[in-house]
Order: structure tokens, then sequence, then C-alpha cells
């Protein structure tokens, strides 16, 4: 057997890394943590300045794009059509395919059914909408495989739709159906679209609670692999392959009170043996352990720390040394990720963020619903650095790839940087 010099590994790894950080193959990045591992990425732009495309959509959606080398996928509303689109890094419209009909609006200007984000494993790309559309499709936009989600585990009780975006993890596309007509989790054959296996989802939510509208995340560690759906009043992992449930952890209301209607939309995030669960509105975040067994809920030996703030709808960012949650309001807060303790709660841009925070070389990027990005230094002082503005409408979070951002917004995909 071969023996490898330690400066062949580690220019293995560094190729392994850069390689990765080419691609954004899901709604949050490579690993599902909303983390970038591209250097120099732009940090100043505006709507004519270091732009080096942008292409008018055929309509709105606030799901975010993925991208795998020169491909960018996204899903769109077009009419009353729903669509998976792929546009080149060149800008150019590659091909579109329709997966269903009638679009819902919701909210006013809050969204559509073109929520959810495609994902991908570099060979097929799997797209859902609200209404239950599911299909996988190959990169040059031949289907695969479709079916209706509501016609095989029945009609989605929610009351803004079924904005949950499925993960793509090894041979399998998990699926969380959390809703008050019969919360499910699913696995399935992601080659051909057939149940792997499906569990039904227990719990005492009650109301408008029974809803959620974050997405799944698989956690894939040295101590620990599971996935990890968020809703009605849980986190509940489960086993990959199975479907076992592995633990669960409650408690995330306000103390002394139930809210009916604190349903969840930002999503967990997981990274380095933690675990952090944010909840809803008034809620609290928790930061609980992976490797927890049953339900940990009063368990304080599974927790590292709560907090008595959560971010409500843009999802946390694990970054070193530090917890970041940015609150619907655009204040960012940082905490010390071993204590939980609040390093400081500052001010970025006073507006509805729907996006997520996504982290790159150094800086924290958070996207306001004007369509401001705001560019904050990562660590554990506040600053600045830069505020970008493009003048349209976002709730999308940014991707970033092989030196670009790419911003989705509801008139158009932006592609910032040279």
């Amino acid at each position: 057997m071969k023996t490898l010099l330690p400066t062949t590994i580690a220019l293995l790894a560094l190729f392994s890394s850069s390689t990765l950080a080419d691609n954004w193959p899901s709604w949050r990045g490579p690993d599902n943590q909303g983390i970038s591992y591209e250097k120099n990425v732009p940090v100043e732009w505006s709507k004519d300045k270091n732009i080096a495309w942008r292409l008018e959509m055929p309509g709105a959606a606030g799901s975010t794009p993925i991208v795998w080398e020169d491909n960018i996928f996204l899903t769109s509303v077009a009419g009353d059509d729903l669509v998976l689109m792929c546009i080149g890094t060149d800008g150019q419209e590659k091909w579109r395919s329709k997966l269903g009909s009638g679009n819902r609006d919701v909210r006013g200007d809050e969204g559509n059914s073109a929520a959810p984000s495609p994902s991908t494993d570099g060979k097929y790309v799997w797209a859902f909408f609200t209404n239950g559309s599911l299909g996988c499709f190959d990169f040059e936009g031949n289907e695969i495989w479709q079916f209706d989600v509501e016609d095989r585990y029945g009609e989605f009780d929610i009351q803004f739709g079924m904005t949950s975006t499925p993960v793509v993890h090894g041979d399998k596309l998990y699926l969380q159906l959390i809703h008050s007509g019969g919360a499910k989790v699913v696995a399935l054959d992601k080659a051909t679209g057939k149940e792997v296996w499906a569990v039904a989802r227990p719990s005492d939510a009650r109301a408008e609670c029974e809803h959620s509208y974050a997405s799944p995340i698989v956690y894939d560690g040295p101590e620990a692999k599971f996935l990890l759906t968020h809703g009605a009043d849980y986190s509940i992992a489960y086993d990959l392959e199975t479907g076992e449930e592995l633990w669960r952890v409650g408690g995330l209301h306000p103390p002394g009170r139930y809210d009916v209607t604190l349903r969840f939309v930002s999503s967990p995030v997981a990274k380095d043996g933690m675990v952090v669960v944010p909840s809803a509105k008034r809620g609290i975040t928790a930061a609980v352990k992976t490797t927890s067994k049953g339900n940990i809920t009063d368990k304080k030996e599974d927790y590292f720390w709560t907090f008595d703030v959560t971010p409500d709808v843009p999802s946390p960012l694990i970054v070193d040394d530090y917890v970041y949650l940015c609150r619907e309001n655009g204040n960012l807060i940082a905490l010390d990720k071993a204590t939980g303790k609040q390093l400081y709660e500052e001010r970025t841009n006073r507006i509805r963020h729907r996006a997520s925070p996504v982290y790159a070389d150094g800086k924290i990027y958070l996207t306001g619903r004007d369509g401001m990005v705001t560019v904050v230094q990562a660590g554990p002082e506040f600053k600045i650095i830069a505020q970008n503005e493009i003048g349209e409408a976002i709730a999308a979070s940014p991707v970033f790839s092989n030196g670009r951002i790419y911003l989705r917004t509801f008139d158009a995909l932006w592609a910032i940087g040279e």
C-alpha cells in the first residue's frame, strides 16, 4: 500500500476544499451551514457597479438558487406555471421545465408557490413547490421522475403553503411534511422517487404551531449522523437509513405561556457537535448536543446553553467561536459559541430580513427585504464593512460560487463580481 506524504495529504485537502467551494448545491451551501469557503469574494456593489450581468425572471420567487459548475438552478413562477429553470453562469437561460400550475401568492408580498429551493448532487437536480409538485431532472432538463406529494402522502393543511426545501444526502432525498393534516417525514430513493421509508411525526403542538415553514438538514459528523426536522414545537432527529427517531428537543415557547401562532420558519444549523435550534417570535434559541438521545427537553446535560431571543425567520449561523442570529428587524446578535453569552446586538438595515445570513472570507452577508445587503465583519466586535443596494425586493439568501455572488430578487437574477 502506498503511503501519502503529509504534504501530499495537505494538497489533496486543499484541492478538495477549493473544489467544494466552487459549487453551492443547496440553499444553505455545501454543508447546509450557510458557509462559503471561497476567498476574495465581492464586498461592494450597486445596481451599476461590479455587476457581471442581470437576467430578468419570468415571475417572482423567494427561493434561493443553487449552483453547480456553470449551471445555476432556480424555481420560479411563470404566469400561472411553476417552473424549474437552468441559467448559465454567462447569464443566458439554458432551459426551463414546468412542474405544475396554479400559483398561490401568500401574505401579500411575502411569497408564493415557488418558495422551496432546488437541490443538486452534481448529476441531477430536484425541485419542489408548495402545491406538492416534486420532480427530478438531469442537467439537460430531461425529466427523470415526477409525482404529486399530496397524492401520495395526503393533502397539506398548512396556512401559507409547504415551503420546506427537501434535502439530498447519499442516495436519498428527504422531506419533512409538517402540517395539521398528519405530519410525516419521508425518505425517497433520489434516483427513482420511490419511497425508502416514511414515518409519522407525533407532536403535542396545537393550532398554527402544527405548521412549519422551516427546512430539514442533514448532519454528518464523526460523532453523529442524522436527519433533523424542525416544526410543531420540536426539533426531531431521525436515523438516516431507517427513519427511527433518535432525539427530540422542545420547550421552545416563551416561558410561562403557550403561543398558538408560534410556527417555525427559521431552520436549525448543526456544526462541530452543536445544533443551534431556533424557534419563532418571542421564543428561545437552544444549543444542544448532536449526540443526544431520547426526549432531551428537560435534560439540561444535553444542552450547551439557551438564549432568550430567537431570529424568527433567518436561520442561525455558526462560525468559529461564535453563533450569529439575524433578527427579522435586521439586528445582528453575536453569541459566544461555548457559553451562549451575548457579545453584542447591533442594528444593520432596519427592515424585514427574510433571507438567512451567509459567511464568506471573514465576513457575514445579511440581506434585507429591500435588496440591501449589509456586509459585517465576523468576530466578537461589530463593524459594518459595506452596505450594497440594487433597488429590488428580495427574500432569497445570497449564493457564493466561483468568485461571484448570485442574488435572486423578485424581478431578476443578478451576478455580482467580475
